[in-house]
């Protein structure tokens, strides 16, 4: 490894080699170049050392918790690996001195009411488009256990009202599949996209789920935001082992017999 390129040099050159084989890495990304820019400010020379790393995972994380010091280690474990391979005199924690960086914690699962309620204050939302997109999203959520990464990759073409299905393309592991629907979630879907068609095209290259500030696809951002707002508004305490009730676990209802109605008061 030569002295004369910076960290982040480095780290772009990792990205840019990881990404042409697929990966995506966007927060393990971002924070690798995080790191990088840390180190090269901080005036660090040489091979890649323990010191460092430490040092970036306890004072630039956002939470003071050995659990997300530790995790900040983990993701860059893999540049730590590539930049051995250049510099064999690298070091890195074999062992983070913070514990595990993985843990399972218990969802919140949302009772009916506590389903019903979000999705009633979804359609009190202002907007036309607004009310009927999060109202439609957050029941298609509980209603089939799909990711909400995976829900807001969704093209009008991945819905089949016919079949009552749809096809999930973008999951986790990249594979595809078919999600069936109850009736009462493609009627939903199919009154969704009445609304849908004034604001934009519905081909099925276009996105089912649309901002109908900017006209763009949904982002998880702006998602996350009013969730948050109403979920809060409700006063729904989490249950789980989270700290606050997140949409995630709205996919761990659609293993309860009950929650597929949930369309029922919607269409």
């Amino acid at each position: 490894m030569s002295s004369a390129r910076t960290m982040l040099a480095l780290a772009e050159t990792y990205l840019a080699e990881r990404r042409q084989l697929g990966f995506e890495l966007d927060r393990p990304g971002a924070l690798t170049l995080g790191f990088a820019s840390y180190a090269d400010d901080h005036g660090h020379i040489g091979p890649l050392n323990e010191t460092i790393v430490l040092q970036w995972a306890r004072e630039k994380a956002q939470r003071v918790d050995p659990f997300t010091w530790a995790k900040r280690v983990a993701v860059l474990r893999p540049f730590a690996r590539y930049l051995r391979e250049m510099e064999p005199a690298t070091k890195f924690p074999e062992d983070s001195p913070y514990g595990s960086s993985s843990r399972r914690l218990a969802p919140h699962i949302y009772t009916q009411a506590e389903v019903d309620a979000l999705i009633a204050a979804a359609r009190q939302l202002p907007g036309g488009l607004t009310s009927a997109t999060f109202e439609v999203l957050f029941g298609l959520l509980a209603a089939t256990g799909l990711r909400i990464s995976e829900a807001l990759k969704l093209r009008c073409g991945n819905l089949d009202c016919a079949r009552g299905e749809l096809t999930v393309r973008d999951t986790k592991r990249k594979r595809e599949r078919i999600v069936p629907l109850h009736p009462t979630a493609t009627n939903a879907l199919l009154a969704y996209l009445r609304v849908r068609a004034k604001h934009g095209a519905t081909d099925v290259a276009a996105p089912l789920f649309l901002s109908e500030t900017n006209g763009d696809a949904l982002t998880y951002g702006c998602v996350r935001r009013v969730f948050l707002r109403l979920s809060t508004n409700l006063g729904i305490v989490s249950r789980g082992g989270h700290r606050v009730v997140r949409i995630h676990d709205l996919r761990h209802n659609s293993e309860r017999s009950i929650i597929p109605s949930v369309f029922a008061t919607t269409a």
